[in-house]
């Protein structure tokens, strides 16, 4: 991961915002042989006596089921919206270009649900994302016994408690404010994911250039 310490967000609040945004992670693990495995699959947290568990299902008897299987540690990425951003904005453009972009890295062992479990976290995830609609015909308790009774033998519900979370929030954090206001500019003019990369960066642009404050480029590294 991207170690700079001003590229990191410490609202802990901020990283959870971005976990409840962009729900659809990156779910990666290893068998004990060493082979890596991959899915991507939305992701549900929840907070429990002050730590962090991640709650999702997957498919079983896939290569991902029976490396979990194997061995439980798990890394799940989250990533936010990410945009290029030229040298040529920046106020000294000799010098290389760069990615702005968010990312929450969470790691963990892998525990997977009884039946009991998967069910009542079925329930939660089909309403969640039918934004609460209890008449929607797809949520879970709508849906026809004979397909559940199908679709449940086909899954496997897991959680996985974050031992550990990091996070990227590379956001010219290291730039002059006249560089970073035409980075804003520049994004917006793109529209789509690169403006939402300019409303994250508008939101901290009080925080990085405090009225009277002196920038200090020295205290950033290359």
């Amino acid at each position: 991961m991207y170690n700079f310490t001003y590229f990191k967000e410490k609202d802990q609040q901020v990283i959870l915002d971005l976990l409840k945004e962009y729900p659809f992670a990156f779910l990666t693990g290893s068998t004990l042989a060493g082979e890596q495995v991959a899915t991507q699959i939305p992701v549900l947290y929840e907070e429990r006596n002050g730590e962090l568990f991640l709650q999702g299902h997957i498919m079983r008897k896939t290569d991902h089921h029976k490396a979990f299987l194997e061995n439980p540690n798990a890394l799940l990425v989250f990533t936010g919206p990410g945009a290029y951003v030229s040298a040529s904005w920046y106020s000294n453009p000799q010098m290389g270009s760069t990615w702005n972009y968010m990312s929450v890295h969470v790691n963990g062992k892998m525990k997977f649900m009884t039946d009991e479990e998967l069910e009542q976290f079925m329930r939660k995830f089909t309403l969640h994302f039918e934004g609460g609609n209890t008449a929607s015909e797809t949520i879970y308790d709508n849906l026809p016994e004979t397909y559940v009774h199908k679709m449940m033998q086909a899954i496997v519900g897991f959680e996985i408690k974050a031992d550990n979370i990091q996070n990227v929030f590379k956001l010219s954090q290291n730039r002059d404010e006249k560089s970073y206001l035409n980075i804003i500019s520049k994004l917006e003019q793109q529209g789509g994911a690169a403006a939402l990369v300019a409303m994250e960066m508008k939101k901290r642009k009080e925080t990085l250039f405090p009225p009277g404050v002196e920038w200090d480029e020295s205290t950033f590294d290359s």
